[in-house]
């Protein structure tokens, strides 16, 4: 794996996970876009997905239709932050060590995100938003540090792994472990959840490929089993399929109920109709159960057949959905000259 000459590096020391186990020193890896980290520019965080990384723009980023000059999340008015989850291995694939970091979970990743955050200057987010797992890691930081960010959006994404996606996971470590070709299998096996039977037949609808007795979603199959193998470990798959697993935002703290009482940040919920990964549904539910709470909430939908992958296709309507966030009216009504100056460590 490359490294990006981009990356930059923060390291936190006397880290104290959780679970108990004790870090004297963990560095995190990030990259900023757009104004530079400054007491007059509202900062966005974006957390990545299971196997994303921090390059969340420019022509190689996998949101660049969506972070970028005149683009929902515009670099001309906002400092955008993306950290690697630690062990994903963007920087140094040797880094990706899955005894290492399993014992960190998500709300240890939001925990570490904050804090390298207030090392960097910042103390107050105008946004933190991801898909997937990067969604999970939006609910943590709201529910750890409830007045470090305004506004929340998880996109595809909800407060905890439900069964279906614990049943998911279980599935793919058992593929990971035990299979000769562990990366190329499970990536085949999780691509089926993250596309829909509409999705596919879209796509393909039984054409064969010419050259080959397969057919075309066979083809397909293999080639994202055959991309992850080229770019990720196993540990690093190992390791992100373990975080996802460890969604919990209740845990520990009475059940969701509570910790929806005692949430700041505006939660704007994205759910995607044929996500056969954190179903729509469940999305639903939670906006429900925020709403008994008193939270300010809204509930969006993606319509589309591409499935829980639809956080990576449907840029247009993200785009609509999520405007009202990002605009240069919600800027203004917020990001006050006094409340910058609070944002900051080194505001006097």
């Amino acid at each position: 794996m490359q490294i990006n000459s981009k990356l930059l590096f923060v390291q936190l020391n006397d880290f104290h996970a959780h679970g108990g186990h004790y870090y004297p020193e963990l560095r995190l890896s990030y990259e900023l876009f757009g104004l530079p980290l400054s007491i007059k520019n509202p900062v966005v965080l974006v957390c990545h997905a299971l196997t994303g990384n921090s390059t969340v723009s420019g022509s190689k980023g996998w949101w660049n239709s969506l972070i970028g000059k005149d683009k929902l999340i515009p670099t001309e008015r906002f400092t955008v932050v993306a950290f690697n989850i630690p062990g994903n291995g963007y920087h140094n694939a040797a880094e990706a060590n899955y005894e290492h970091y399993r014992h960190l979970n998500v709300r240890d990743l939001a925990t570490l995100f904050v804090l390298a955050l207030q090392q960097l200057g910042v103390h107050q987010l105008f946004a933190a938003i991801g898909g997937s797992l990067g969604g999970g890691i939006c609910w943590e930081i709201a529910a750890t540090f409830p007045a470090f960010v305004r506004t929340i959006i998880p996109v595809a994404s909800d407060w905890k792994a439900s069964d279906w996606v614990l049943a998911h996971n279980i599935a793919q470590q058992q593929i990971l472990l035990h299979s000769t070709k562990p990366l190329h299998d499970a990536r085949m096996m999780a691509m089926l959840f993250y596309r829909s039977p509409a999705s596919l037949k879209l796509k393909f609808n039984r054409s064969v490929n010419q050259g080959s007795s397969l057919y075309q979603v066979e083809s397909w199959l293999l080639h994202h089993g055959d991309k992850l193998n080229e770019r990720f470990t196993l540990d690093a798959y190992l390791l992100m399929n373990h975080y996802l697993s460890t969604l919990d935002v209740g845990s520990g703290r009475g059940g969701f109920e509570k910790v929806a009482a005692m949430l700041k940040a505006n939660v704007v919920l994205v759910a995607i109709d044929s996500d056969l990964f954190f179903v729509a549904d469940e999305i639903r539910e939670t906006a429900s159960m925020l709403e008994a709470a008193k939270c300010a909430v809204s509930y969006k939908e993606i319509v589309s057949v591409h499935g829980h992958d639809g956080f990576l296709i449907e840029f247009e309507q993200l785009s609509l959905l999520l405007q009202d966030v990002f605009s240069g009216e919600s800027v203004a009504a917020c990001w006050t000259e006094s409340e910058i100056c609070r944002t900051f460590q080194h505001c006097n």
